[in-house]
């Protein structure tokens, strides 16, 4: 659907349901009474300039053709979010998502310089632009970015690039004893090296990725044969380490079960073991789990299968410190979760872009 057709169904007044690939409509709270726009057909790649590492695309471009097309050049966007690669570049920064690359990269609004989109009133907005260095007036490409199709739809988008690391391997340290762990961690954030993703990963979690049955640290290291080799002896000093085939963050990436709950908890990376220790008990077998540990970021999985009841890993999850982000959940428990955006900034940025409220009616709340 082109930008002038998707103003169209805009302008019509109808409440409308905004998709991508359709592979997440079951993530944020139920959307109803609500048509539905695809993006997906709409995916051209619009301009490609490696020497400036800049890609501009439409909005149903997947992230498997952008990358293909991008690693021709050596070159990648350096996003994985959770879920397969068959998503699509306006779904991805709509939602805000991102995985364990963001330890090293960033966000979505670290890496989007530039939007097109459609308001919900109708207008067709260019915010950003195709260049690196591009300031001028207000934010717009971070306030649409993460604001789950809300405030407009994004048609067309231009993302930063990087270059591939020579070399990209992954390796697999265990995680030491309880007592032990906050000084192991200590130890991890002050070496003098920067990942490219490093994440925690359950027992549970491990086992459901095939690497072993112990709760585990992977550390995906980059650059060239020099760097790497000296990362891997500094990280010799946290313990034993395995060698995993790079594929497991795409395993990890689509990890979640069918029909399964999903929350994010964030906390000052300081305090991420006190999470990590109350959101993956060792004594849960079914707890699946993983932790950016740059961002103090953790991420509960509770499949559909759990033996556990909704309402205790709920409560579990919601007597934890920090910020909670719930993903999915079974439609019938989304009343018990407060609002994200029930606030006057929050509902008067709605009524700026959207006084009707027709783009994903109810997604982050009431009011929205």
């Amino acid at each position: 659907m082109s930008t002038t057709e998707v103003q169209t169904q805009v302008r019509a007044g109808t409440p409308l349901r905004i998709s991508g690939g359709g592979h997440w409509l079951d993530a944020g709270r139920p959307v109803a009474d609500a048509s539905t726009v695809s993006l997906a057909s709409d995916d051209a790649i619009v301009e490609y300039v490696p020497g400036d590492l800049t890609l501009t695309a439409r909005a149903g471009a997947t992230l498997s053709a952008i990358s293909k097309v991008t690693s021709a050049e050596g070159q990648w966007l350096a996003l994985d979010p959770h879920g397969a690669q068959s998503g699509t570049l306006g779904a991805t920064i709509a939602t805000g998502s991102c995985g364990p690359l963001a330890h090293g990269f960033g966000t979505p609004r670290d890496t989007v310089l530039g939007l097109e989109v459609v308001t919900g009133i109708g207008d067709i907005v260019r915010s950003g632009g195709r260049v690196v260095k591009n300031v001028a007036g207000f934010d717009l490409t971070r306030l649409f970015t993460g604001a789950w199709g809300t405030l407009a739809v994004i048609t067309e988008a231009t993302v930063r690039l990087r270059a591939r690391p020579e070399r990209d391997e992954t390796l697999a340290i265990p995680l030491p004893a309880e007592g032990e762990m906050d000084a192991w961690l200590a130890k991890l954030r002050a070496h003098p090296f920067s990942a490219l993703a490093l994440e925690m990963v359950s027992a549970a979690m491990a086992r459901a990725l095939g690497a072993g049955d112990r709760a585990l640290m992977l550390a995906r290291l980059g650059g060239n044969d020099d760097s790497v080799r000296a990362q891997r002896q500094l990280l010799g000093a946290l313990g034993d380490s395995e060698s995993l085939p790079t594929r497991i963050w795409g395993a990890l990436a689509d990890s979640e079960p069918q029909g399964a709950a999903v929350v994010r908890v964030s906390a000052q990376p300081s305090r991420l073991h006190a999470l990590w220790t109350r959101l993956a008990p060792s004594d849960d077998a079914s707890a699946l789990v993983h932790a950016t540990v740059g961002r103090g970021v953790v991420r509960c999985i509770r499949p559909s299968t759990s033996a556990t009841p909704i309402a205790t890993w709920l409560d579990l999850i919601s007597r934890s410190e920090g910020t909670h982000i719930f993903e999915r959940l079974p439609a019938s428990e989304w009343s018990a979760v407060p609002s994200r955006v029930n606030d006057p900034l929050s509902r008067a940025v709605r009524a700026a872009f959207d006084p009707a409220r027709i783009l994903n009616r109810g997604i982050l709340g009431d009011h929205v």
